[in-house]
């Protein structure tokens, strides 16, 4: 009496074909038969919800958030350096001009063609950039070294990030949505709050591999869309790295 393969088997087989370069038609129904229609979202198809979503989740994380139109970006951003007493910002090549056109501190440029050695990074305040999606179950913003993002140094070694979410083409719900709009050959850094780390006796430390403070704005076309009060901060327990 036979039996149908246990999921071990299953994965060994197809690991031995691939390395062979076989086609064993088995394996290849058996990948096809199995089930994935697992849900993509647990988030209701709603633009409005989804970015209520983030914001809360980018809350819980302990990141600041903010929204705003796209008109007053220029300022909120300006306010923003202004409340960290930043002296100097790291520009990506690519980041729309207006967005620093009120700022007034030194802007510090760099691009893959001249780019800001370690030392010069460590002496910069803060650094702003776009993104290129954020994922609202998980409250996760992802670059990809894209225009306005720049390289992942850009973005570790300063203390202060700025970061700018365009909503809602750039907000998706969950982490399936966001993958086929990912490109896997890009170098993808994930983040999920300010970085932070702790011990065994959960004291958390942040800052240790990145910044140490995470501002988020959510650019947003709707005045009817803004949360009343313009910061928001984390909660009282946020979820520990």
């Amino acid at each position: 009496m036979t039996t149908e393969p246990d999921s071990r088997e299953r994965i060994l087989a197809r690991v031995r074909s691939a390395l062979a370069h076989t086609a064993d038609a088995h394996n290849a129904s058996a990948a096809a038969d199995i089930e994935r229609n697992y849900l993509t979202s647990h988030t209701p198809d709603d633009p409005a919800a989804v970015l209520d979503l983030l914001h809360e989740n980018l809350v819980d994380y302990r990141a600041v958030v903010r929204r705003c139109a796209d008109t007053e970006l220029p300022g909120v951003i300006a306010e923003l350096l202004g409340r960290h007493a930043v002296r100097s910002v790291a520009v990506p090549d690519g980041l729309p001009a207006p967005w620093l056109s009120m700022a007034h501190v030194e802007q510090r440029h760099d691009s893959f063609r001249c780019r800001l050695s370690p030392g010069e990074l460590d002496t910069i305040d803060a650094v702003v950039t776009g993104c290129a999606l954020a994922i609202a179950e998980t409250g996760t913003i992802v670059l990809d070294t894209g225009a306005g993002q720049g390289r992942r140094a850009l973005t570790l070694v300063p203390d202060l990030h700025i970061c700018v979410v365009r909503a809602p083409e750039q907000v998706v719900a969950s982490v399936p949505q966001a993958m086929p709009r990912l490109d896997p050959v890009r170098p993808l850094t994930w983040i999920s709050g300010p970085s932070a780390t702790s011990d065994i006796e959960l004291d958390r430390v942040e800052g240790v591999h990145g910044p140490r403070t995470l501002e988020v704005v959510l650019l947003t076309e709707s005045k009817a869309s803004m949360r009343q009060g313009p910061l928001v901060t984390g909660r009282r327990f946020p979820r520990e790295a």
